[in-house]
């Protein structure tokens, strides 16, 4: 009885460390959600107003021949190409720097893998530790703590240098198809992942957009304007993606909290009924050894 006891109340005790470890790491989260918000909503705004430009610019006839639209097949080739190409597709994929979120990283991670074969672009410590794991690529000085770009601290130059990039491997052909893979914000308690396909460009034949009148021509401004919507939807994604993180770090520790506290009141109770028995059991030989 006594072992129990005391079992009991280490448990009691390591529960009670882990109440207080969720308990601080929700105020973080806390902290950090109106920082977050705030980000989301402005970048929100700006990616819908390049957007709505993009827009208008690919409904212009001029636009049509871009390369961003992706290079047509000659029909007599599609065949084929159906039967030896196969697309090469780059993933920009956004996840968290820290763990203990719920299935945040989780999901996004699995909506990479069924995606097949592709090319990986990691953004966020876990994405590049999942994704650059094999030390022997990176070199003997490979340290997973860093050469990451941070989701948390993601700037608008980070992504100007990536929708360079992309940009130029899309013209030149090495990359097919470019989308980013982040999760999408419904509400503090509910967070989609999803995968934003930003290249090639398309066209929608019922888009009834007015074109406008731009100078320079459509065409040449849409060449130099896709870098900057690139860039802008990639940094809008990228706050969105931490605005769910640090939801759902929030709403996971709530719940660890109150699940930490619930076992702490179990364990209590069986504490309690554990000692009130031995105590009982100890009067009960001190009574039956007076009467000798």
């Amino acid at each position: 009885m006594g072992k129990d006891i005391k079992s009991l109340r280490t448990r009691i005790k390591s529960f009670d460390s882990t109440l207080h470890l969720t308990g601080a790491m929700g105020l973080v989260a806390s902290s950090k959600i109106k920082r977050a918000y705030d980000a989301m909503a402005a970048s929100r705004e700006y990616s819908k107003a390049i957007t709505d430009l993009t827009t208008r610019l690919i409904s212009c006839p001029e636009c049509r021949k871009s390369p961003y639209f992706g290079k047509p097949a000659e029909p007599q080739d599609i065949e084929e190409e159906q039967e030896t190409k196969t697309e090469k597709v780059r993933l920009i994929v956004i996840a968290g720097d820290r763990g203990l979120c719920g299935g945040y990283n989780a999901n996004v991670f699995r909506t990479v893998r069924d995606m097949g074969e592709v090319e990986i672009h990691p953004i966020g410590k876990r994405s590049y530790a999942r994704y650059h794991n094999e030390p022997e690529e990176m070199g003997e000085e490979f340290d997973p703590d860093s050469g990451y770009l941070s989701s948390e601290y993601y700037t608008i130059e980070e992504a100007q240098e990536e929708a360079a990039i992309c940009c130029k491997d899309f013209i030149e052909g090495r990359i097919d198809k470019v989308g980013i893979v982040y999760n999408r914000y419904v509400s503090i308690i509910s967070q989609e992942p999803d995968v934003f396909w930003i290249l090639p460009l398309t066209h929608k034949e019922d888009s009834g957009a007015d074109a406008g009148i731009y100078e320079p021509a459509p065409d040449e401004l849409l060449e130099s304007f896709i870098p900057e919507y690139f860039a802008g939807k990639l940094f809008a994604l990228v706050k969105e993606s931490f605005a769910c993180e640090v939801a759902a770090r929030r709403m996971a520790m709530d719940s660890a909290k109150k699940n930490a506290q619930q076992m702490i009141d179990d364990l209590t109770l069986e504490y309690n009924r554990a000692r009130q028995g031995t105590i009982t059991q100890e009067i009960t030989e001190i009574v039956a050894g007076a009467g000798k």
